[in-house]
């Protein structure tokens, strides 16, 4: 990988549940320019990773940085140069999709008139303009994803957090967000992508780390965890053989 500092970095990061272990000892490094993939079983223990890279929840031992910040001890610097598109977002009904855009400018402290210039990039990107000035409960799934993440970046991140970014999307619109995603990671961002689709993680990430029960098992390139996966070519091969799953596959085709 290279050489320079990486823009989010786990250094043994655990979260207990009382005697459960939801992220048991996670280290792992996302570096400047890569879109790095984050895949595992229900309940293995992505969203808590997440959450606590993004500061919303705090581990119970660890350290994340993001872009150099504690996200512990300097949330406010690490949260400033962070974007976040949660699995399941919480947005506010009543405001139109530029209302919503202009307040989120606001919280970022971003000068009146270059937030308005970057909410006419956004809505113009995500072929939202039309429906700009509408409010967004009369927006479909579709569309209120893309102003979720039309809000995560109308502040230009360094850093870029996706939770199931792409669930129950078109494929135009699909499509629309995995090409601005590899354009942020070609303009020097960390993209840091959750996703159950291992068809999408394959063609798209650039590093790939694999959590099973809280533990990181795998982290490297496609060459990489393929030497990792007894012979497996193919993402969904390698992640059965690595998290127990092939067994489960293996009945599940003799009782088809």
């Amino acid at each position: 990988m290279p050489n320079s500092s990486p823009l989010i970095q786990t250094l043994n990061l655990v979260k207990r549940y009382g005697d459960k272990a939801a992220v048991d000892d996670v280290s792992f490094e996302v570096y400047s320019g890569e879109i790095f993939g984050f895949l595992g079983p229900n309940g293995a223990g992505k969203t808590t990773t997440i959450k606590m890279i993004v500061g919303l929840l705090q581990p119970t031992s660890g350290v994340v940085r993001v872009s150099g910040f504690d996200v512990q001890q300097q949330p406010l610097q690490a949260k400033a140069v962070n974007g976040y598109v949660p699995d399941e977002p919480n947005l506010y009904p009543k405001l139109t999709g530029r209302e919503f855009l202009r307040f989120i400018g606001d919280l970022y402290g971003i000068e009146r008139q270059q937030v308005e210039r970057r909410i006419d990039e956004m809505l113009r990107l995500f072929d939202l303009a039309q429906a700009g000035d509408d409010t967004i409960d009369s927006y479909s799934h579709g569309m209120q994803q893309k102003i979720t993440l039309a809000g995560a970046l109308v502040h230009d991140p360094r850093v870029l957090v996706l939770d199931e970014p792409t669930v129950g999307l078109d494929p135009k619109s699909a499509r629309l967000i995995k090409d601005i995603l590899r354009q942020m990671a070609e303009r020097g961002a960390a993209v840091f992508l959750s996703t159950h689709i291992l068809e999408i993680a394959e063609r798209m990430c650039d590093r790939i780390a694999i959590i099973n029960r809280g533990k990181v098992i795998a982290v490297g390139t496609m060459d990489e965890l393929r030497q990792l996966g007894q012979g497996e070519t193919s993402l969904e091969d390698i992640f059965l053989s690595l998290t127990g799953g092939a067994e489960y596959a293996e009945i599940t085709e003799v009782l088809k």
